[in-house]
């Protein structure tokens, strides 16, 4: 099947922000055009980040200061993943938080009992108010024996001039400090963040791609889960890199307008 019969399957686009739709504070070449391109061909598109530190109000504010008009609804964020997870699976369990004031913002408006004390489970997100004594709280917590998850698993986070060190970071920490690893993780690449995906925009696997930069989140959810998966080079990934690489995408395209380009 040619790349072109592929995208021509393609019912909905699952679309990374940092690095794929836009990078520091403004979008990157290409996304309003890609955003028109999928319009004008009669397909959707939703945007999912693994940056837990965002809430749903912050990232549409983001993407209209920086020009694009995003619709209320669009946004899907692995947070909304991790408290559907634990209302669906893990009803009236106490939460050990480490996050900033929109994690804590979310988890409250789920009505997740949110706890101080010892806790059923403890949750990491991308803390950008983060403490020695949250950290200090969380690996007593895991140490103890209270179940561990983890919003997403991205070692940095990516910016303009560089990056902010991310959850994937606060893990190796943790496992050197109690030796556990996450008994769950969310977010892409994970199989619980395609059923999500997938229930709230109405699509199968098969009429569903993910857009982004990252290999081993926004390319490995399709490989590891039947889903078709598109890179761009905007973000961490190069084509030196991803020459190299044994995670292979349906297609790559310089950037997110030449997507949109092979729509129409």
């Amino acid at each position: 099947m040619s790349c072109m019969d592929v995208l021509e399957s393609i019912k909905c686009f699952v679309v990374d922000m940092d690095g794929t739709f836009y990078l520091g504070n403004s979008l990157l070449p290409g996304a309003k055009e890609f955003a028109q391109c999928v319009e004008k061909s009669g397909k959707r598109f939703f945007f999912f980040t693994n940056n837990s530190s965002h809430n749903e109000e912050e990232c549409l504010e983001k993407l209209r200061r920086y020009g694009y008009d995003a619709k209320d609804g669009t946004v899907i964020i692995s947070s909304h993943v991790t408290i559907d997870f634990l209302k669906r699976n893990r009803p009236g369990k106490s939460v050990y938080l480490v996050g900033n004031k929109n994690l804590t913002g979310d988890f409250t408006k789920a009505e997740i009992p949110l706890t101080q004390d010892f806790p059923d489970i403890v949750v990491i997100g991308f803390d950008t108010e983060l403490t020695y004594e949250k950290l200090n709280n969380a690996c007593n917590y895991i140490a103890q024996g209270a179940e561990y998850i983890v919003t997403h698993p991205d070692v940095n986070c990516p910016l303009k001039d560089g990056f902010m060190p991310d959850v994937g970071s606060y893990m190796a920490l943790i496992k050197a400090s109690t030796g556990r690893e996450p008994d769950l993780i969310m977010g892409k690449p994970y199989a619980y963040t395609v059923d999500y995906v997938t229930n709230r925009i109405g699509c199968k696997r098969e009429e569903v791609a993910f857009v982004g930069d990252r290999l081993e989140t926004d390319i490995a959810i399709g490989v590891k889960n039947g889903l078709k998966a598109v890179l761009v080079y905007t973000g961490v990934t190069t084509p030196e890199m991803y020459e190299k690489s044994d995670i292979k995408a349906t297609a790559a395209f310089e950037n997110i307008g030449e997507l949109g380009k092979a729509l129409i």
